[in-house]
């Protein structure tokens, strides 16, 4: 059914694609009688068709020289008569004189025409001339200086052996044969320019030298069978010998000259094949013949006698030459080279030119194979060409490449062997590093000439920092995308894609991570430097996940930041303590909402932000918290230090009542009483101190403490948690000690005011109460003292805010009544004062209760209006003397 395509309107489509259009249909002897007349118009300058010989070759005898000298100097022959010298030469002559009528054979065109050259086959007898004038000049060398001795000087060795190839073969594809056996072998050189290489080696196998003859030389002279050509040692190229040797060479046309322009079925083949392919334009991404021209292709084939291993080879010689990384060209390369190699692997061989030919294939075929390998992420079926030439991120399927690639691969090699294992490991490796180094390049500009840290505006900054977490994101989804190519089980088990492709991707990250923070070094944990440390520890975290191994010199995220993040924290420790000098303190004088300093409020906040900040530190890294609440003490006392400077004026008073701890009550009062000249006044400044160093402990550092302490759940399980805040709560007793002392003393100071003058102190109104019987005159005896506390009390709760007030008046309160416990303590055997005592309580009582409920209203605790512990000692002293009176007014 395909035939009848060929033969219509007079084999037009043969015509046509041989380009024959006049010569089918013209008898053979019209066809020589016009070549010959176009070969006289033209000269023998026109292009020959391509003719391939073949070489019979049999080694007949090696001669090697005893007493060969080392060089081709003349000057250092010995004198010699001439007579023999004639007789040595005219053994040569006749070479000579045949050697020069070769030369002269070969017809030299005197007139080139135009768009024409010279052909091939005169061009390699104008070569062949050249090395046959070589050839003399040897056979003169050895002549001459064969002449120092005599004639048994060269004798034949005992054994020779050699090993003959075609130079156009492989260097492993050698023929070895012995001198004189009588075996012989046929080579089929691929054109008038092979050589044909003979290494003779002695019995113990010692090379002795090469014979290279010339192809065209043998063409040459066809009838010249028996020749003697030198042996040299290379590299010197020193002659050392001869080779006598029988060489029969012909042509396809020799062979077979009764058709007109026959030529050998292979290049025929090639011929048809060509035409065949070009009429189906086979190109890229069409690659299949089909049809008639499929069809006329097996029965030339099949007449002719061309194998099948022959077909498949040449049609892959020309597809590998529009090769393509796509899947339909790898399965048809399989589908053709699969039963070839099983031909070379079973009982049947190839051909010598088959064997070429398949290497020349497989060698291109491996190219591309690198090629799909070496980019197995940019493969696109849907290009003509079948990868991509943009950059594009991994999409996480498997390109339909890769599977037939692999099938390839398998094929050609044995993937057991570790050299194959390696080879295809190197390939992806290659293809990591190619796509690492394509990331790079988003990031060069920042460490390419900015390697010594050179400061950049906060743009460019914040950019190079984007910038490289794009970059970690990007490796990462490499990486991932490796992870779901491995999970479709396409490439071999000892592939290990992912742990393959890591090792090189986190490498680089490494390095790359490394060089940017030395060129652009951050400063603190900012929002952009955060981003990049939240996204190279969760890399590192992922590649963990993922089961990746352990790499070695890869991302380790702490280790890339630890020296920068100590320096940090020490950078702020030291920044907040110059906040905290008293010449740097710009808040003196000024209260806040909260009647406090605004410094403080201003330095917690600095602290608190500085927490906020290391939050990316601490989740990740919770060893840390130590590094950093140690810095937040330091800073702490340096606040309570800087408070204490700042307020030295209005603390020295107190200073005299604060007494050391190996001192009592006792002494502080006397201390106080010697130092007292006029009555003390609670200055606004302190009041302002004493409401500060309460917020600092009920509000401002209990944030901090909740704050260190939630991130004890970072801590691993068996971690050292219980010691986060233990510097934090040395402070703390620091702290609370200095705010009782500076609320004990001001108390001190308060109560002192009332024992300045006698109508105002506490034990003389009741020492003087004794005889007394009516209570009115002992409350009328108080009032003095009455109205002085209600005085003081209204001044404090005007300086001090709601705590504090609260904290001094019941201070006060408990102050006074330890008055009246050591007056009854001290008069225990006399109870007429025991009724001046219950009067003064009562009023001390009523005074600090109402006052504190009027002036705080429904802000104080039930509990705040409670007597404080020396009015119920006092109380129970009394009760023991007297008992309840309902009315009396002395109880609640």
């Amino acid at each position: 059914m395909e035939a009848p395509v060929f033969l219509e309107n007079e084999c037009t489509l043969l015509r046509d694609t041989f380009s024959l259009q006049d010569v089918l249909l013209r008898s053979e002897e019209e066809l020589m009688t016009k070549q010959a007349s176009e070969r006289v118009t033209e000269g023998a300058a026109s292009k020959p068709k391509k003719t391939i010989g073949k070489m019979k070759v049999q080694v007949r005898k090696v001669r090697m020289s005893v007493d060969m000298p080392s060089g081709c100097n003349f000057s250092s022959l010995p004198v010699v008569k001439f007579d023999s010298v004639r007789h040595r030469l005219s053994n040569v002559q006749s070479s000579i004189t045949s050697g020069w009528e070769s030369v002269r054979r070969v017809q030299v065109a005197t007139h080139v025409p135009p768009n024409s050259s010279f052909s091939k086959h005169s061009l390699a007898y104008m070569q062949a001339s050249a090395q046959y004038i070589k050839q003399v000049s040897g056979l003169l060398k050895v002549g001459v200086t064969t002449l120092r001795s005599s004639s048994a000087d060269e004798i034949q060795q005992e054994t020779y052996s050699c090993k003959l190839r075609l130079k156009s073969s492989p260097e492993d594809d050698v023929v070895p044969m012995q001198p004189g056996s009588g075996e012989t072998h046929v080579f089929f050189p691929d054109s008038l320019g092979d050589d044909l290489i003979i290494d003779v080696s002695d019995t113990k196998g010692k090379p002795c030298g090469r014979v290279v003859a010339q192809v065209a030389t043998m063409a040459e002279e066809p009838a010249d069978k028996l020749r003697w050509w030198s042996i040299y040692r290379e590299p010197e190229h020193e002659l050392v010998g001869r080779i006598h040797l029988y060489v029969q060479y012909t042509t396809a046309a020799d062979e077979n000259n009764t058709k007109y322009g026959s030529v050998a079925e292979t290049v025929a083949y090639d011929i048809v094949l060509e035409v065949a392919m070009k009429a189906q334009h086979i190109q890229q991404r069409n690659l299949v013949l089909q049809g008639s021209w499929k069809w006329l292709l097996t029965e030339f084939a099949s007449y002719y006698g061309v194998s099948d291993a022959y077909t498949k080879l040449r049609y892959l010689s020309y597809i590998v030459d529009v090769a393509t990384p796509t899947a339909d060209w790898l399965n048809l390369v399989h589908e053709l080279l699969l039963p070839v190699l099983m031909k070379s692997h079973g009982t049947a061989t190839l051909s010598h030119q088959e064997n070429r030919i398949l290497g020349e294939v497989e060698e291109q075929i491996e190219q591309t194979l690198a090629m799909v390998f070496e980019n197995y992420k940019c493969l696109d079926e849907s290009l003509v060409s079948g990868l991509a030439e943009d950059f594009r991120p991994p999409t996480g399927l498997a390109a339909s490449a890769l599977e037939p690639a692999i099938k390839l691969y398998s094929l050609l090699h044995d993937v057991l062997s570790p050299e194959a294992q390696l080879r295809l490991c190197g390939y992806f490796q290659t293809a990591a590093r190619k796509r690492s180094r394509r990331h790079m390049l988003e990031t060069d500009e920042f460490v390419a000439g900015n390697s010594e840290g050179i400061k950049m505006d906060m743009v460019t900054f914040t950019t190079a920092y984007q910038k490289m977490k794009s970059l970690c994101h990007n490796i990462r989804n490499e990486i991932f995308t490796d992870i779901e190519i491995h999970n479709h089980h396409i490439l071999p088990s000892f592939v290990d894609l992912p742990n393959l492709t890591a090792a090189i991707y986190s490498v680089e990250l490494s390095n790359r991570l490394r060089s940017f923070l030395v060129a652009c070094p951050p400063t603190g944990p900012s929002s952009p430097v955060a981003d990049l440390v939240i996204a190279t520890a969760d890399f590192q975290k992922d590649l963990a996940s993922w089961n990746i191994c352990s790499i070695k010199a890869g991302v380790d995220a702490k280790e890339l930041f630890h020296l920068y993040i100590v320096l940090w924290i020490e950078d702020k420790r030291r920044a907040l303590l110059e906040n905290c000098r008293l010449d740097k303190v710009k808040w003196s004088g000024v209260r806040t909402q909260h009647m406090t300093t605004p410094f403080v409020d201003e330095m917690y906040d600095l602290l608190k932000n500085t927490l906020t900040e290391y939050e990316v530190i601490i989740c990740r890294w919770p060893e840390y918290i130590f590094v950093l609440e140690n810095a937040i003490a330091d800073i702490e006392k340096a606040v309570i230090d800087s408070l204490e400077k700042q307020y030295v004026d209005i603390l020295a008073p107190l200073k005299d009542c604060i007494a050391p701890k190996k001192f009592g009550l006792k002494y502080v009062q006397k201390l106080a009483k010697r130092n007292s000249t006029c009555p003390y006044v609670v200055p606004e400044d302190l009041g302002i101190l004493l409401n500060t160093m309460k917020r600092l402990l009920d509000v401002l550092r209990p944030r901090i403490e909740s704050h260190l302490r939630s991130w004890s759940s970072c801590i691993p399980h068996g971690g050292n948690s219980a010691a986060i805040g233990e510097r934090l709560s040395e402070v703390t007793v620091t702290l609370r000690a200095k705010f009782r002392n500076y609320m004990q003393a001001v108390v001190e100071k308060l109560s002192e005011n009332t024992r300045m003058q006698s109508t105002t102190k506490l034990k003389k109104i009741i020492q003087d109460s004794k005889g007394l019987v009516l209570e009115s005159d002992i409350r009328g005896r108080m009032q003095e003292l009455n109205d002085q506390l209600i005085g003081a009390i209204n001044h404090v709760h005007k300086v001090s805010e709601v705590h504090v007030f609260v904290a001094i008046c019941r201070g006060f309160w408990d102050r006074m009544g330890q008055d009246v416990l050591s007056f009854l303590e001290n008069r225990k055997e006399n109870k007429a004062w025991y009724k001046g005592a219950r009067v003064a309580v009562s009023v001390l009582d009523d005074t600090f209760a109402s006052q504190m409920q009027q002036l705080l209203g429904n802000t104080l605790q039930q509990k705040e209006l409670e007597p404080p512990r020396s009015i119920m000692e006092v109380r129970s002293i009394l009760c023991k003397d007297a008992p309840r009176q309902k009315n009396s007014g002395f109880y609640y």
